[in-house]
């Protein structure tokens, strides 16, 4: 059991716009308001429609890049991973800055300059170019100030809802990307894909301005957004740093095998660029449907760890078998197929981890390391498949991406075993410190309650909880407040 009293100072943007919050009996509704829901679908339609501009490029870029003054193997993997090192920089930052001028300037003026990035590389007719306009893609970092601004726009019971639907937006995004790329590749050009990513960016603005409500105060919310005072306790934290660096590599892996796989599908099993779609379709459809039992094994089940192995297995014989076997639409076929099975499983599971190893109360700030190491990943694997396929060729790629995902077994297998708990977060309003530590202990001595963290300032409270044991009556008797968990 651990408890913490935290005294941070929090600072606090206000608004004019209404918007329905708890009140002051601490009543709401046990479903999401309009205006929240609201909120939700339209900051994932902002979150999928940039999302959607970069990924499309993947399966793609390598096949166009020939094609560029300048062009080489190494420039053309930075071409692709060039977004990733501008977007691990500045995400959290840009958080910070919307903690004191707002939300929705920050994320216009990211979603302005992921379009400016757009246009230049849409007219860029040498490598260096591209790679620069990729990067000012990246600069427009807008994640965890939409995150922020979900906190804000969503009551305490909902806000686990309201992520979900964009982590959701995300998954998407990537599935019809790889999808869309080859058949826009086909229909309009690697030129008009930055032109399409443009538009997408500028409408995303549209939404921002006329969709998104306006909350009444912005402030920051230790669950969704990063605290700097935060930052040196979970960096020395040795299981979340071994889960961020799970999805680096994860990240660098997936964008390394881009780099050479658009080169392998044409050049040796003879399918042109335009066609490539019909190799992604079918793959990432029976991937995610094989990814649900094994989920299923990992939550239901609690057996999180052994499938957690089993995936990053799973992705390191894909990889194996593309460098070993001869490449044929067959062996293909099924290689992705085990690929994106256990690429599927780990983008579900990681996060869920996180959340359980993070400290109550540094939720936010851990999923802000671990979304920058997942950017860091990209660029890398751009940088080195990039530069692997020119030094040694493109099956190459293939057998330092299994030497990666090796690597990254042996550096999870040491990991503990995950915690079941959840995350529970509590109002407990303006009290005195008399009464914080009184509390405190009360909730340490309520059955199935394993961490307890108070933060007076914000008026709340930082649990995790046993669902299964928990005595949920209690919890809301104490706190006179009402509850939510995830």
């Amino acid at each position: 059991m651990r408890v913490n009293l935290l005294l941070y100072g929090v600072q606090a943007v206000s608004s004019k716009e209404d918007f329905p919050v708890v009140n002051e009996t601490g009543e709401t509704g046990r479903r999401m308001s309009r205006v929240e829901v609201r909120a939700a679908v339209s900051l994932s339609v902002i979150y999928s429609l940039r999302m959607l501009g970069l990924f499309m490029i993947l399966p793609v870029f390598a096949l166009y890049a020939e094609h560029l003054e300048g062009a080489t193997p190494a420039l053309t993997g930075l071409a692709i991973g060039a977004y990733g090192i501008t977007q691990a920089l500045l995400q959290i930052p840009y958080g910070l800055i919307s903690d004191r001028i707002g939300r929705k300037p920050v994320i216009v003026a990211g979603l302005l300059v992921f379009a400016l990035g757009s246009m230049l590389a849409a007219v860029a007719d040498s490598i260096v170019m591209v790679i620069l306009g990729r990067a000012l893609q990246g600069a427009g970092a807008i994640a965890a100030a939409v995150m922020a601004l979900t906190a804000d726009l969503t009551r305490e019971e909902h806000r686990i809802k309201a992520m979900a639907m964009i982590g959701m937006s995300i998954g998407l995004s990537f599935a019809v990307a790889m999808i869309a790329g080859p058949v826009l590749d086909g229909w309009i050009g690697v030129p008009g894909i930055f032109w399409l990513t443009a538009v997408l960016a500028l409408a995303g603005i549209a939404v921002v301005l006329v969709m998104v409500p306006r909350p009444v105060v912005s402030r920051v919310h230790r669950e969704a957004e990063a605290v700097p005072a935060q930052f040196g306790r979970v960096l020395r934290d040795k299981g979340l740093l071994r889960l961020d660096f799970g999805i680096l590599v994860l990240h660098m892996i997936l964008t390394a095998s881009f780099v050479v796989m658009p080169l392998v599908l044409r050049d040796e099993v003879g399918l042109p660029g335009s066609g490539h779609w019909k190799v992604y379709l079918p793959v990432l459809i029976l991937s995610f449907l094989a990814m649900i039992p094994l989920i299923i094994q990992a939550e239901r089940h609690q057996r999180i760890k052994p499938v957690f192995l089993f995936a990053v297995v799973l992705v390191g014989l894909a990889e194996l078998g593309l460098f070993l076997l001869p490449a044929s639409l067959i062996s293909i076929l099924l290689l992705l197929f085990v690929f994106f099975t256990g690429f599927n499983l780990l983008e579900a599971t990681l996060p869920s981890l996180i959340a359980r190893q993070a400290p109550p109360d540094c939720r936010g700030t851990a999923m802000g390391f671990y979304s920058s190491a997942q950017f860091l990943g990209a660029f890398l694997g751009g940088a080195f498949g990039g530069w692997i396929q020119g030094a040694f060729g493109l099956h190459e790629v293939f057998l330092f991406s299994a030497g990666a995902a090796l690597l990254w077994w042996l550096v999870a297998v040491g990991m503990e075993r995950p915690r079941f708990l959840s995350s529970y977060l509590l109002q407990i309003g303006e009290l005195d410190e008399d009464r914080v530590h009184r509390l405190a202990g009360e909730f340490a001595a309520v059955a199935g309650v394993a961490d307890v963290v108070l933060v007076p300032e914000d008026g709340m409270a930082y649990l995790k909880v046993d669902r299964k044991k928990l005595d949920e009556d209690t919890l809301v008797r104490l706190a006179g407040k009402p509850l939510r968990g995830s």
